[in-house]
């Protein structure tokens, strides 16, 4: 992949992020979502790649466009696979909470696993811890790992997780431990990455939240040096067939980071829509311009890029209804 193609989909995740702010704090996540995911497609046909989406807004029946198998970019320049969530956090813009973002991937075709629509059971770390923790370690041996290898007792550690009634019993776990720990309402994406940003102030991320978002981590941990391990947890024998006609042989396996985006290259970009953790917000200034705060990161060079954007919003055409 040509690097020039980074500041092509910061454009794409820009125009994500200016077409969902205005639903924040309004109580209408489909409305926020659904003008997310048509900006973000329509700029996606300016795009230099003939791309296939592998993660998506689902399936051709559920989804009017960035379903799975749907082709975007210009049909010019490289074969990728695409994973986008153009609104991850749809609860966070409707409540006008923190760490929404509009997120993409691409890379090589054939190297994005394709995640189904389940949980996946995660931990993720960023370059200090990479390589010396286990998904399959319990989660006081985990810990107690952690704080090791970080040099710090186990009570300054700080642990992120959904919170989600799911995760009680690895909450008490970590409570009788003395481990601070940082909920997260929504947002798994941005959480999965914050160990990887030291001015977070969060060790490890842990517990179980969406497969596709967790293909969408591991690429950005990739850029930025972290790791993300995850397992499938499929509920029934349905969401177990379902993994099996998608090429996965064992759903079960215990998946790093090259089985979710291959041992190439791949590029991640992000545009916050509310303020998180590495991002700010889509703010508005009085003379129709907004600005946005992205970053894009590419695999083979960890070059991490932070761009402020400000956007006159009547040269945005791409914005209005068709």
């Amino acid at each position: 992949m040509e690097r020039e193609l980074s500041l092509e989909l910061i454009r794409v995740t820009e125009l994500a992020a200016l077409a969902s702010a205005p639903w924040m704090g309004r109580g209408d996540k489909n409305a926020a979502d659904g003008a997310a995911t048509e900006a973000m497609r329509r700029m996606f046909d300016t795009v230099s790649i003939q791309g296939t989406v592998v993660i998506g807004e689902g399936e051709m029946d559920e989804a009017p466009m960035l379903y799975i198998g749907e082709q975007v970019g210009s049909m010019n320049g490289p074969e990728v696979d695409v994973a986008v969530d153009p609104l991850e956090g749809t609860e966070l813009v409707t409540k006008g909470l923190n760490n929404a973002l509009a997120v993409l991937a691409v890379a090589p075709k054939g190297q994005l696993l394709h995640a189904p629509d389940m949980y996946m059971e995660k931990l993720a770390v960023g370059p200090a811890l990479a390589g010396k923790l286990s998904l399959d370690d319990p989660i006081h041996t985990t810990v107690e790992k952690a704080a090791l290898a970080l040099g710090k007792p186990v009570s300054d550690l700080t642990v992120m997780l959904l919170d989600r009634e799911r995760h009680e019993q690895m909450i008490t776990e970590l409570r009788r431990m003395g481990v601070r720990i940082k909920f997260l309402s929504n947002g798994d994406v941005a959480g999965a990455m914050a160990p990887a940003f030291p001015e977070t102030g969060i060790d490890l991320y842990v517990g179980s939240g969406g497969a596709p978002e967790g293909v969408l981590a591991a690429a950005a941990l990739k850029c930025l040096g972290g790791e993300l391990q995850g397992r499938l947890l499929p509920e029934n024998e349905e969401q177990y067939e379902r993994c099996l006609s998608m090429g996965l042989t064992d759903p079960r396996k215990l998946l790093h980071v090259d089985d979710m985006v291959g041992t190439s290259d791949v590029m991640f970009a992000a545009t916050g829509v509310t303020p998180g953790e590495f991002l700010g917000g889509v703010r508005y200034f009085p003379d129709q311009r907004a600005e946005t705060h992205s970053m894009v990161m590419r695999a083979q060079t960890r070059t991490v890029r932070y761009i402020r954007t400000l956007h006159y919003l009547p040269n945005k055409p791409l914005l209005r209804d068709k």
